[in-house]
């Protein structure tokens, strides 16, 4: 029987108020039609949801009438081209979901045990399970409060002999500082990694995601910018990664006869009729980035005098696709980011917390839990995310950004 960490907030000490709360209660909202003085039920604001706006169905019809629907047909090459070509890339390995891609990505970069990869602990648990799964050990940096990603000033002091890669996320969809990260993994002979889950488009300094590092891993869950409703994919300029990753996806099976294998392979395939997906979603790439980006503008435009709100960052070297529009609720704006969450809830806004650093999970406390990352911590305390799909529209931007600043107002009543 699998065993199971057991962690109480407790034993978190100083730490347990860190952790957010359990989900605040959704209500269906009613909201004012100024024209006609009535109010109107409308159901909620979803945090993200996904937006078929193309040619899906026509291809998933074509996947079923040919019967070409498990891990062979047209679909799946097609994808990896396109989508591939978006990134900038020569290569692109569908599989099963983002973190298939990420160990996928260790396993063909040969990590595993006594080997030790720097990932941020501000990420998703998928990033630092990735590297477990292979025996090798997550080792954490912090991140940067400018940027919310890993902190490349910090990753030089965690580099032992055992270190063979470097892993960045480009958080909610803004990019990590590559080039410094670049130049610390060629001098010292590292793989560096790029956890893009949550950056199709984006840009660092004028150069896609995806093309920024030995080899890039991308997620298509349901609330990606793009996506196959559970699926990933690995891209590369680099044909012996494209390669192995492609095989070991596979089982590993040999060229030289069936049923023969050499390694230890996976079978992290990605089905033709997700890939059909895919395919339709990535021929709207860009409209996609477009509107992720529209919406934070109009977000941005609305927010940026509400005391008490830090926005969600773009440098002048990026171009953030804003896959999740996230803010840091600080004490000047007069409650707190858990208040605010159960105020918006009420009035049928779905949001979410940011990540639960790596340090402070459960599962991964007992090796990092006396450690201190405290722009992770400070992240992890006061962030959230407001509805950011790419299907929103501007009304159910305005009313959002009403409820929040009927929040903030309300401390002077």
């Amino acid at each position: 029987m699998l065993k199971k960490t057991e962690l109480s907030l407790e034993e978190m000490g100083r730490r347990a108020h860190i952790i957010p709360g359990q989900e605040p209660e959704l209500k269906v909202s009613v909201r004012r039609i100024p024209v006609s003085e009535l109010d109107v039920e409308r159901g909620i604001v979803p945090v993200c949801e996904p937006m078929l706006m193309g040619n899906e169905a026509k291809y998933v019809l074509d996947c079923l009438q040919t019967n070409w629907i498990s891990s062979a047909g047209k679909y799946i090459p097609l994808f990896e081209e396109k989508f591939s070509r978006c990134c900038h890339t020569s290569y692109g390995v569908a599989c099963t979901s983002g973190t298939t891609a990420l160990h996928l990505a260790m396993a063909a970069l040969g990590v595993g045990p006594e080997d030790e990869v720097i990932v941020p602990t501000f990420t998703m648990i998928a990033t630092a399970n990735a590297v477990t799964y292979t025996g090798a050990k997550p080792v954490l940096v912090d991140s940067e409060m400018e940027t919310w990603n890993m902190d490349p000033a910090l990753v030089e002091t965690r580099i032992t002999p055992r270190t063979k890669a470097i892993m960045p996320i480009h958080t909610y969809g803004h990019p990590a500082d590559m080039d410094a990260l670049q130049d610390i993994a060629q001098r010292h002979g590292l793989y560096l990694v790029e956890d893009a889950a949550e950056a199709h488009g984006a840009e660092y300094k004028g150069r896609r995601a995806g093309s920024l590092s030995d080899v890039a891993c991308f997620s298509f869950y349901a609330n990606k910018i793009i996506t196959t409703g559970e699926g990933g994919m690995l891209t590369t300029n680099n044909p012996e990664i494209a390669a192995i990753t492609r095989n070991l996806r596979d089982h590993a099976f040999s060229t030289e006869r069936h049923f023969w294998h050499k390694y230890v392979g996976f079978n992290y395939r990605m089905t033709n009729v997700q890939a059909a997906i895919g395919l339709a979603q990535t021929e709207h790439f860009d409209d996609f980035v477009a509107l992720r980006r529209n919406h934070a503008l109009l977000y941005n435009s609305l927010l940026r005098d509400v005391p008490g709100l830090r926005l969600p960052p773009e440098k002048p070297w990026a171009k953030n696709v804003f896959w999740m529009y996230g803010i840091l609720v600080e004490d000047e704006f007069g409650i707190s980011r858990d208040e605010l969450r159960r105020k918006l809830a009420a009035k049928g806004i779905e949001t979410r917390t940011f990540f639960i650093p790596i340090h402070l999970q459960p599962i991964y406390f007992s090796q990092h839990g006396e450690e201190s990352y405290p722009v992770a911590e400070e992240l992890c305390r006061r962030g959230m995310y407001l509805p950011s799909a790419s299907s929103l529209k501007e009304e159910d931007i305005h009313f959002v950004v009403e409820c929040v600043r009927e929040c903030a107002a309300a401390r002077w009543v």
